[in-house]
């Protein structure tokens, strides 16, 4: 064997190359120039940008294993000239070449050419719109992860398989942008594709909306999120969604709900050529599903449970309705809101808001609690919405008719087990009510007011009726375990003299107290046992938890009805005692109560429902009361 050194070589084979390039390497190589294929130094983040460059973070570029495919068919020039060109010309030896890079090259590179067209354009591939070439996208993304072929199914290792779902998610919302807007607009029907066409028809099987109720759809990587400590999204395929419901008598604000769009495409590229093509558009509500099933596989769905909620809460009025209840009740009817359709099988937890509040205070507890899949699949929540300047016992009294009324108006045959494992979770105030849904009054309540018996009261007919309802209840029988964060169970240090005052001064008396005369409450205020303070004057909520109500006094002493379980967590300043401290607004010994499971401390302020130790208490609890059952 002959062997040459690079200037043996050169020499020798000066016959076969040209002069010019021989010329070239030798000028290169004295000058000190650098050399035409090299490395240089990066930054790890340079690095891994450089790495992880796709369409999907920077717009037009390809990655390099879909410029690995381009180059392999020399059509690297054609698509730098012309994508729409490199796009047809891959995709015919895409009909013959199953190789599943092929498939990933053309996902990507109709990703990137679909970025290059608007919406409406018509100048593109066979007249195609953008919307059609990300569709098109998709229908490759699905093939390269789920298509038959010859090669084994990708790596979940492959940068290429993270890509590819990432692909197929995004571009799904962009296929079905509107023509105008960022809604999305969910309808079956023929659409043409760059290299054929799909017939594509709705299925909404165990959808438990029906889609009239929805007045909108929402991409939820459309938005970003503020205000939340977690945005809680789920990995798979699928695009998540937010479905914007109609406003309605169960539902006065609206709702928005999380659901995953998952195209299921029948048949290959072939089918697709000769107008055989077809696939399912599925919606899936994220709070019930959570995979599909694929040729005997499991496809995990993508979700995004908070981008909804937060689109929910993104209103002013929902924030200002707290106040504006509390000041105007009269006008005000208490209601239980349904964040999520009724499903029997789940345990209703109903949560109540304190004074001058409302449910969106509850955002940040409910928002990482449905986080986790165990309590996604036991639990439903609810939140009760009230006017909470009303005194606490009428307030009390609403709430537990407005439970049994929701209760009988959704499981009227009583066939719902979890309906009857009912957890009610109160703030503040909400914790006084909350007990009041889990203990028998008996004569106790009245008795802390009059040394009479009640049927000596001397006032008008309606207006006994009205107190007879709120001091002589028992507890509702479909509750079993309670929750008190904050609770003034022995009153609240803040409710002075001035305080009461100024709230008698600004609220509104509930219409059914002013139809039964209570306005008139100075008549009759001396046949009670009350303090010096509210002789005369319309009592309200403030006065409810004063230190010196004697109903708070009764109340503290009432022992849970027998098989109702409750828990306490205790808000307190964390530069102070925990005996002798309090978290602003309530005293420790005021908010500790001994007929407890668990008592558990959070050094923070008295808006404790939404601090992060708080919320995992309440996590340990919901997950302990399904394993004590």
């Amino acid at each position: 064997m002959t062997h040459l050194t690079l200037f043996e070589f050169n020499t020798t084979q000066t016959s076969h190359l040209s002069f010019y390039p021989i010329s070239l390497l030798l000028i290169v190589l004295l000058s000190g120039c650098a050399p035409p294929i090299g490395i240089s130094k990066v930054t790890p983040v340079e690095s891994y940008q450089i790495a992880t460059t796709t369409p999907l973070s920077q717009v037009g570029t390809l990655s390099n294993k879909a410029k690995s495919v381009l180059h392999r068919y020399n059509l690297l020039e054609v698509y730098d000239s012309n994508a729409q060109q490199a796009l047809l010309d891959l995709h015919k030896i895409a009909l013959t070449d199953d190789r599943r890079d092929v498939l990933f090259a053309l996902a990507e590179i109709s990703y990137a050419y679909g970025e290059s067209l608007s919406p409406d354009n018509s100048e593109g591939v066979s007249g195609q719109n953008a919307r059609d070439v990300y569709l098109q996208s998709a229908v490759y993304a699905y093939l390269y992860l789920l298509g038959d072929s010859k090669d084994p199914a990708p790596s979940p290792y492959d940068s290429r398989f993270r890509e590819a779902c990432e692909i197929y998610n995004r571009a799904l919302g962009l296929a079905f942008q509107q023509t105008e807007g960022d809604s999305l607009k969910i309808v079956a029907g023929k659409r043409w594709l760059p290299s054929g066409s799909l017939n594509i028809s709705l299925v909404t099987n165990g959808f438990r909306w029906k889609m009239k109720a929805f007045e909108d759809f929402y991409p939820a990587d459309a938005f970003d999120i503020y205000g939340f400590t977690v945005r809680n999204r789920t990995p798979g395929l699928g695009l998540p969604i937010i479905g914007v419901t109609h406003k309605s008598n169960e539902d006065p604000y609206g709702g928005s709900l999380p659901i995953t769009a998952f195209l299921r495409v029948n048949g290959n590229l072939r089918d697709l050529k000769t107008g055989q093509g077809s696939a399912t558009l599925e919606l899936y509500s994220a709070y019930d599903t959570h995979k599909v099933t694929v040729n005997g596989q499991d496809i995990p769905l993508q979700s995004d449970t908070t981008a909804p909620l937060a689109y929910r809460l993104n209103d002013t009025e929902l924030w200002s309705a707290g106040l504006k209840n509390f000041l105007s009740d009269g006008q005000f009817k208490n209601h239980v809101l349904l964040n999520q359709p009724y499903q029997p099988g789940l345990i209703p937890v109903v949560m109540v808001h304190g004074t001058g509040s409302s449910p969106v205070w509850w955002a940040e507890m409910v928002n990482t609690l449905r986080n986790d899949p165990f309590i996604r699949s036991h639990y439903q929540f609810w939140f009760y919405e009230y006017a909470s300047s009303a005194l606490v016992l009428k307030s009390a009294e609403d709430l537990r008719d407005t439970l049994t009324e929701k209760v009988k108006q959704l499981d009227p045959q009583n066939k719902d087990t979890a309906i009857n494992q009912m957890i009610v979770i109160g703030h503040s105030q909400g914790g006084l009510l909350t007990n009041l849904t889990a203990v028998d009054s008996g004569n106790k309540l009245w008795e802390a007011i009059s040394d009479q018996p009640f049927e000596s009261l001397d006032v008008n007919p309606k207006m006994k009726s009205v107190i007879k309802g709120a001091m002589f209840f028992d507890h509702l029988p479909f509750v079993k375990r309670v929750i008190y964060i904050s609770t003034p169970h022995r009153g609240s240090f803040l409710s002075k003299d001035w305080v009461r005052n100024m709230t008698r001064s600004l609220v509104t008396m509930p219409s059914d107290l002013i139809q039964s005369g209570f306005e008139k409450f100075d008549e009759f205020s001396g046949q009670f046992k009350l303090p010096e303070s509210t002789h005369g004057k319309l009592p309200t909520s403030a006065d409810s938890m004063s230190s010196d109500n004697p109903i708070l006094t009764a109340l503290v002493d009432l022992p849970l009805a027998p098989g109702i379980k409750a828990n306490s967590i205790v808000a307190v300043l964390p530069d102070q005692d925990i005996k002798t401290g309090n978290d602003g607004v309530v005293e420790y010994t005021s908010a500790h109560i001994d007929n407890v499971e668990s008592e558990y401390i959070v050094r923070t302020g008295h808006s404790a429902q939404g601090h992060p130790l708080a919320i995992e208490e309440v996590r340990r609890i919901l997950l302990n009361n399904i394993t004590q059952e």
